[in-house]
């Protein structure tokens, strides 16, 4: 009798081949292994709405540069003039612990060039909104001042 794969491995496989097919065009070899090994390596993230891929992407990436604390790679996402630095060591500080756990993204409107997205961190209640969108011909993220709000009833 054949051993039947476990639900779990199965949607692990077709997560990641559906993303090597769907990002195949748009990065770099070097840059979908270093995807498909983060993927791999944090947990899933819960997703509510209607992401575009590039939208998806940017957001698994800064829930895992945080739970990294990878203050360096998240400031890379940052799409604005200031301080990137200080504004990504500011949500490492604020949501780090929290993007260890569990992790759901409400992905709000449409999102072929600019999302709102409401992260909710399951262990500590909190949310935090953030607005992705493309500067540049890349997805990126406007790190603002992070205002972890109670989650609500």
């Amino acid at each position: 009798m054949a051993r039947k794969p476990r639900p779990a491995a199965l949607t692990a496989i077709l997560a990641l081949s559906l993303g090597t097919l769907s990002l195949t065009g748009c990065t770099s070899d070097d840059d979908q292994m270093a995807y498909q090994t983060d993927y791999a390596n944090h947990q899933p993230l819960r997703v509510t709405g209607y992401p575009s891929v590039g939208s998806l992407r940017t957001v698994q990436q800064i829930v895992w540069h945080l739970a990294d604390r990878d203050a360096d790679s998240l400031a890379a996402l940052h799409t604005e003039d200031d301080d990137a630095g200080s504004r990504a060591r500011a949500w490492i500080k604020a949501y780090a612990k929290d993007a260890q756990g569990q992790v759901t993204a409400d992905f709000e409107d449409e999102g072929s060039a600019r999302q709102e997205v409401v992260l909710h961190f399951a262990e500590s209640r909190r949310t935090q909104e953030i607005t992705v969108r493309i500067n540049n011909e890349t997805w990126g993220v406007a790190l603002h001042n992070p205002k972890p709000a109670p989650e609500s009833p």
